[in-house]
């Protein structure tokens, strides 16, 4: 097998240093997707006495990037000193914490895929990049990362662009908030997210356009499953 590269803390401040961010934020709620979440994971088959599935929160975020950078083609780019590219699939990295750094092992099209195999596909990632055993295949590339702190109870965050993506986005904890609808006060779950993008290449409007389509994914969850 072979051992992770990681993303050390040299490389990150290279990255800021050398990529002019933009940041975009937005609140999404996620009462919809919960409800939907639960009824897919009561509805998982069993074999040997286990589910063949058990969708997160996470899996459907990145679903939900992914349907989004296919929406906002414009958005699902690379910078590189030559020219800029174009990419025609979603290629979406997931931020794992490992000792010493992080490493963001690849759902590759994952605007194609099911929901049921990007959250298999992803335990199994995860899994052996805390053992460092992904092949350098599985880590490197992408077009898009996703880095999740909401399990650790954080609320709102920015993460800094992983080359060569021009876009990362930063999840925080779903929580319960006063919100108004049509001039009332109610409760529902809601969860802020950030997007950092490369303004050399996904300018501010850009940016809004991605993170609007990755909110309607998110709110109106069975757009996922079409």
């Amino acid at each position: 097998m072979t051992a992770c590269a990681r993303r050390s803390p040299g490389a990150w401040s290279r990255s800021k240093q050398t990529i002019p961010h933009f940041y975009v934020s937005v609140d999404c709620e996620l009462d919809a997707l919960l409800a939907l979440r639960a009824q897919l994971n009561d509805a998982a088959p069993r074999k040997d006495n286990a589910p063949a599935y058990k969708l997160s929160v996470n899996d459907m975020v990145i679903k939900a990037m992914a349907l989004a950078l296919r929406d906002v083609p414009d958005a699902n780019v690379s910078w590189t000193e030559s020219n800029m590219v174009k990419h025609k699939h979603a290629d979406v990295g997931v931020a794992v914490s490992i000792p010493g750094g992080l490493i963001t092992p690849i759902i590759r099209k994952a605007e194609e895929k099911t929901l049921s195999t990007i959250s298999n596909e992803m335990r199994d990632l995860g899994k052996r990049a805390k053992d460092r055993k992904l092949k350098p295949e599985e880590y490197q590339g992408g077009t898009s990362s996703v880095s999740n702190m909401g399990m650790m109870g954080v609320k709102n965050f920015a993460a800094v662009v992983n080359p060569p993506h021009a876009t990362i986005l930063a999840v925080g904890a779903g929580e319960q908030r006063v919100v108004v609808k049509k001039g009332e006060m109610t409760i529902a779950t809601v969860m802020s997210v950030t997007l950092s993008t490369d303004h050399r290449c996904v300018d501010g409007a850009l940016g809004a356009e991605l993170l609007q389509a990755f909110k309607g994914y998110i709110e109106n969850p069975m757009g996922m499953l079409v």
